[in-house]
């Protein structure tokens, strides 16, 4: 942990970058690109803070209403992703990358399964 956030709770650390965040970017956003602004706010654990908890809800809900997937898979399947790659960010932070850097292409998200059981 960085000695600025040694003495504070993981609430209080998400709170507060959440809050820095916020200050740094928020008037820029609704500014220039006439948008709402988000922090998401993660610890290396998968841990996450209040508005990042809240924007993955209400994707997942989106997610699950357009097509047609229930809402705990579809919940489910982005947290496992989401940690996953926040696991992969912090070993190739720590090792270095090892391998033949390779364009990472996106999923179809209109033929994507979210429950993991095929039937």
């Amino acid at each position: 942990m960085a000695p600025s956030n040694a003495s504070k709770s993981i609430p209080a650390m998400y709170i507060s970058h959440e809050s820095e965040k916020k200050r740094k970017y928020n008037s820029r956003v609704l500014n220039v690109e006439k948008a709402a602004f988000t922090p998401l706010v993660f610890s290396t654990t998968g841990g996450m803070g209040k508005e990042a908890v809240l924007f993955y809800k209400k994707a997942a809900e989106k997610i699950s209403n357009t097509t047609n997937q229930s809402y705990s898979d579809v919940i489910s399947y982005i947290r496992k992703r989401l940690r996953f790659e926040l696991l992969k960010t912090c070993l190739i932070s720590i090792r270095g990358y090892r391998g033949i850097m390779k364009k990472h292409e996106s999923e179809d998200m209109s033929n994507l399964d979210y429950n993991l059981i095929r039937e």
